[in-house]
């Protein structure tokens, strides 16, 4: 990145001289700087340098209803004047979080209506690990410890929520996971389904489920989190035939099923919630991101009414966190879900924006770079292959990196996982800012081809 504004180089000597980034290369970081962002409005992004950049990816997936809702700073600067802080500890409550409890239990699916609040979607699955814990050893089961994940399922990077996802990569830094977590294959066809059709690949994966109940032993198995379509994995859509055989095996079992929505939750498939698009019937979803619409931080656990009538039985949940619930946090929780509410998001992305998103990017399946083009809602992934027919990669080249940076080179914020490339814009995105996305991912393509020769 060339720099010719001097505050460009000021604030990068800072972030060299002072910072320490989150999932970053620090040697890399050290050499090259940070892009600095200053403002935002829409979907759109500019960074110090003056250039105009479309945020595919919504910030981290969130930024739902986009940027410069001057009813979300309106929210907080009224909060923050009225009550900045208290907490909800020690039998004490406040208005704005509980006002936002119920706004959320009345989108959640039905028979959940109980909220716990956190600061992140990481602390939420925090809070899944003890609260499933604590349930059983309620139950008078205390032996029900195992929690059974996904292999690459992304829950966080907290100790307990890196545990429970399934990335290699973290798990390789800090001894994790931590014990009685296991995982079961993901269900990445286009990735892992060898000679398998999507279907029976679909069924396979699913089993394995079962396979690890049983060889664990129902008797010591507290529950199963999966994301209903993995994010930070690559936007792995599970094949159709995935999640039916996955509920008829919970239904099997006397385990607990945690949905973590904190990427596909408020909207983003074009129902309220992930759960909702696949009839899941979760126990327990993990919640945060789009519910603020990424302006302040906020996650939770929203919990099934059996659940909690077990909880309310068992003395204290000795659990929480000091902004739990934070009340400027929920003040601006509960305008943004008015916002998603009042104009209608949720069902202008599944009746309008979300089907043009899906069409215009499957023109994609054309270049000759790419090997499946998938998407579901506000959720889109691009395989870039050597071979279209065996799907096979360029080996060793950092292909996903390669068109990563020249999507940041002309204006397009496109995320790389290997060499997959993801796209999650906010859910305001419009039919015109969709053409310019899928046009300038297009000519991205093209510049990455060309590159490799």
């Amino acid at each position: 990145m060339s720099v010719k504004n001097p505050q460009t180089r000021e604030w990068q000597d800072l972030s060299r001289d002072h910072h320490l980034a989150p999932f970053s290369d620090y040697k890399q970081l050290q050499e090259k700087g940070p892009r600095i962002i200053t403002k935002a409005q829409g979907v759109h992004l500019w960074d110090s340098e003056g250039n105009k950049i479309l945020d595919g990816m919504a910030g981290l997936w969130c930024v739902a209803v986009g940027y410069g809702r001057e009813e979300l700073a309106d929210a907080a600067s009224k909060q923050m004047r009225e009550l900045p802080y208290y907490n909800l500890f020690f039998q004490t409550a406040h208005p704005p979080a509980l006002e936002l409890a119920k706004a959320i239990s009345d989108v959640a699916p039905e028979g959940m209506s109980h909220v716990f609040f956190t600061g992140s979607g990481s602390e939420g699955n925090d809070t899944v690990l003890r609260m499933v814990r604590h349930y059983w050893a309620l139950k008078g089961k205390p032996q029900k410890k195992t929690i059974i994940g996904r292999v690459n399922g992304y829950h966080g990077s907290t100790v307990a929520g890196a545990s429970l996802g399934g990335m290699s990569g973290m798990h390789e830094q800090g001894d994790l996971p931590i014990p009685n977590i296991v995982h079961i294959p993901q269900p990445y066809w286009f990735g892992e389904g060898g000679d398998k059709t999507p279907e029976e690949f679909g069924i396979w994966a699913a089993e394995q489920l079962e396979k690890k109940i049983l060889e664990v032993g129902v008797d010591n198995v507290a529950a199963f989190i999966a994301e209903p379509i993995q994010g930070a994995g690559g936007v792995i859509i599970p094949p159709e035939s995935y999640w039916p055989k996955i509920k008829e095996i919970l239904a099997r079992y006397d385990i607990l099923f945690v949905a973590d929505e904190v990427i596909c939750g408020f909207g983003r498939t074009g129902e309220w919630f992930g759960s909702d698009y696949y009839d899941l019937k979760p126990d327990l979803m993990t919640i945060a991101k789009g519910l603020t619409s990424g302006y302040i931080p906020m996650g939770g656990v929203i919990v099934r009414d059996e659940v909690v009538k077990v909880l309310n039985e068992g003395g204290d949940f000795n659990h929480g966190f000091t902004y739990s619930g934070h009340p400027v946090a929920a003040a601006v929780g509960l305008e943004n879900l008015r916002i998603l509410r009042d104009e209608k998001i949720v069902e202008r992305v599944h009746e309008e924006t979300a089907p043009y998103l899906q069409k215009r990017l499957r023109e994609l399946n054309d270049h000759p770079l790419v090997g499946e083009v998938r998407g579901l809602g506000m959720l889109g992934a691009i395989e870039l292959v050597k071979d279209k027919a065996t799907r096979t990669r360029y080996e060793g080249k950092g292909v996903g990196m390669i068109c990563r940076q020249f999507c940041f080179d002309n204006g397009l914020i496109m995320r790389a996982v290997g060499d997959t490339m993801i796209i999650a814009p906010p859910l305001v995105i419009s039919r015109e800012e969709i053409d310019e996305l899928v046009e300038k991912a297009r000519k991205c393509l093209d510049l990455t081809l060309e590159a490799l020769g």
